[in-house]
């Protein structure tokens, strides 16, 4: 049995590896176990005359297998990837491998420090038991904290590798995954000899179902990024800058003209590179500008990258903390309140340090959020800021102050806004909104159709979730089984987004397409907290009308009038004031005399009739079902 770790597989200096394999060849009837760092190459023509005997004839049991795998109907394997440990054989190894009469000397929680933090390299685990005697016989007792990064572990994996593998191993380190190109322009190296060879290594990992197959074992990255580099090639402060913007450029070339430009490769660049760029202080965002625009384009919100180092305008101190710290409260608002996300965007737009083109992002944001939580004049403040610098967001501001128009009762200026707005401005949901509020759901209906195809057409899921979602509310009002299927399609298109107001506009669907059920009210109950739990109490008016709705199919008139009571009181500062007429006109009872009514697309009169109209069709509709 030969451990020939450090010697074996070093394919720079072969002169070992040329003596240990002649006495190989000398001694057929041996049997030899070698253990190494890497896999045996014997086999390989290419070597020929670096060794001195190489090819699939000389050795049969080493061509053309995979390590760590069986041959179909065939002989075993002769070269076997150890690989990583599970927790319970680094435990079992840790407790054995040091022992006093008969117990194991590192006790139970070190152990499972250490394990934790091995993610189940065996080298670490034994650089750990150096590090355990070694403390012990300075006279103290080891603790959990005394196991980080080895140094060790950096000169050890970068023995056997050529100055160029070693150039690129360093700047792989920056990335959370790679594929060769990628790693080339990430090292500045004009050839991929280099980073083919690596990854071949027994530390690089490989994943042919991820959007860029290999990545760095994690215990050998952390060290590399982390310990203290001993070694004559170290890199300074200065070359892993160099290599942090080498790294950010190649992740920028990915996406703009890799082979792939989808949605999932914006978000794996974005990962990467909002990272590298927080933790390097990157001054230019270069592409990543361009990149936080298409991510926010479609309201998918997926997980970005770990949160500034607090929130707050005093931990944010370049453009690259605050473009993270944006993105990150965009996607955490589905999971936080709004008022939250209006804390933590106040203090990216305090910082001042969003260049030109990204300020109005968090502006318009906070912009929305205030109108959740009930902010309507500070809402439209914001939207009229983005509106009059005229940038990327100036078109989704008109849209956001048509919906104020909308919210205050001026219909006619709604109109006139959204036939303005084009697809930019998503047009058509805003006319949806629109319609089904004068009693024309079958009209908003078609609107947010056209939308959810337009939205299609752009490759925008989200925006086909949002109208999908609206369309199946506004044909609850009219037809409960066809709102049924649409409620179907709605889910489909919500399954893997993050979008916690849209969902819950499903949810209120699913309350109007069941009115007259008596579980109506409890679901309502719970709609209502996880709005307040939400922060967006702006929908809770919305919800209300589905349970006036409701009550009004029944005739339960006490219910209506709690109902009725609980809009006034929501909708007192006159946003969606015109809730509580469509609540009067569900049940045909005569506005308060003290009521200032909305301005109707069709005048008061018709409006109430289309909205008497749907509440008597459902009721005939549960009396024939009877």
């Amino acid at each position: 049995m030969f451990d020939s770790f450090e010697e074996v597989g070093d394919r720079t200096h072969r002169d070992f590896e040329r003596l240990l394999q002649r006495i190989v060849w000398l001694m057929p009837n041996a049997f030899f176990v070698i253990t190494g760092r890497d896999r045996l190459q014997w086999a390989e023509g290419s070597l020929q005359g670096q060794l001195d005997w190489t090819g699939p004839t000389a050795w049969p049991g080493l061509a053309g297998q995979v390590p760590g795998a069986r041959t179909h109907g065939g002989p075993e394997v002769r070269q076997i990837l150890v690989g990583d440990f599970s927790p319970e054989d680094c435990d079992d190894h840790l407790a054995r491998r040091l022992a006093h009469n008969g117990q194991p000397l590192i006790g139970p929680d070190l152990r499972r420090a250490i394990t934790d933090r091995s993610h189940g390299l065996p080298l670490y685990l034994d650089l750990a038991v150096m590090r355990f005697l070694e403390i012990r016989r300075n006279g103290r007792v080891p603790q959990p904290d005394d196991f980080g990064d080895f140094p060790a572990l950096i000169s050890r994996t970068l023995s056997d590798l050529t100055s160029d593998e070693r150039h690129v191993l360093r700047s792989v380190s920056l990335l959370d995954a790679f594929s060769v190109p990628l790693a080339t322009q990430a090292a500045g190296l004009t050839h991929d000899s280099a980073a083919l060879r690596l990854t071949e290594r027994p530390f690089i990992r490989e994943d042919l179902t991820g959007l860029w197959p290999f990545h760095l074992h994690q215990v050998v990255r952390s060290a590399i990024r982390n310990a203290e580099d001993h070694t004559d090639d170290r890199w300074s402060e200065q070359d892993w800058h160099r290599a942090a913007l080498r790294a950010q450029a190649a992740l920028g070339q990915e996406w703009a003209h890799g082979p792939r430009r989808d949605r999932a490769v914006l978000i794996g660049v974005l990962r990467q590179g909002l990272r590298l760029a927080r933790d390097f202080n990157l001054a230019e965002l270069g592409w990543l500008a361009e990149a936080a625009f298409s991510y926010v384009g479609d309201s998918v919100w997926e997980p970005l990258a770990p949160p500034a180092h607090d929130h707050g305008s005093a931990m944010l101190s370049t453009p690259a903390d605050a473009l993270v710290e944006t993105l990150s409260a965009l996607a955490r608002r589905q999971r936080e309140h709004r008022a939250r996300t209006v804390e933590r965007l106040t203090a990216v737009i305090d910082s001042g340090l969003l260049p030109a083109e990204l300020r109005e992002m968090p502006v318009y944001y906070r912009a929305k959020a205030l109108r959740d939580i009930g902010h309507s004049e500070d809402s439209r403040h914001g939207y009229q800021q983005v509106v009059d610098g005229g940038g990327r967001l100036a078109q989704a501001a008109r849209r956001g102050l048509a919906q104020a128009a909308r919210l205050a009762g001026d219909f006619p200026a709604t109109l006139a806004a959204a036939r303005t707005l084009g697809w930019e401005g998503r047009h058509q949901r805003v006319l949806g909104d629109l319609y089904w509020i004068q009693g024309e759901p079958q009209r908003a209906a078609e609107t947010y159709l056209a939308g959810r195809l337009e939205a299609e057409q752009h490759a925008k899921a989200g925006e086909a979730a949002h109208n999908q979602a609206l369309r199946a509310l506004a044909l609850a009002f009219v037809d409960p089984r066809q709102a049924d299927d649409e409620l179907d399609l709605a889910e489909q298109l919500l399954a893997g987004l993050d979008l916690r107001a849209t969902t819950i506009n499903a949810a209120i669907a699913s309350l109007i397409r069941d009115a007259g059920n008596p579980a109506v009210e409890d679901r309502a109950r719970t709609l209502r907290t996880e709005l307040v739990v939400a922060g967006l109490t702006s929908m809770t008016p919305t919800l209300e009308v589905a349970v006036a709705f409701h009550q009004a199919v029944l005739e339960d008139h006490e219910a209506l009038s709690a109902t009725i009571a609980r809009l006034r009181e929501q909708t007192s500062d006159g946003t969606y004031a015109y809730y509580t007429d469509i609540a009067h006109f569900m049940a045909d009872l005569p506005l308060p005399a003290d009521h200032t009514p909305p301005r109707w697309l069709d005048s008061e009169g018709p409006t109430r009739a289309r909205w008497r109209a749907m509440v008597t069709a459902r009721r005939e509709l549960l009396r024939t079902a009877r």
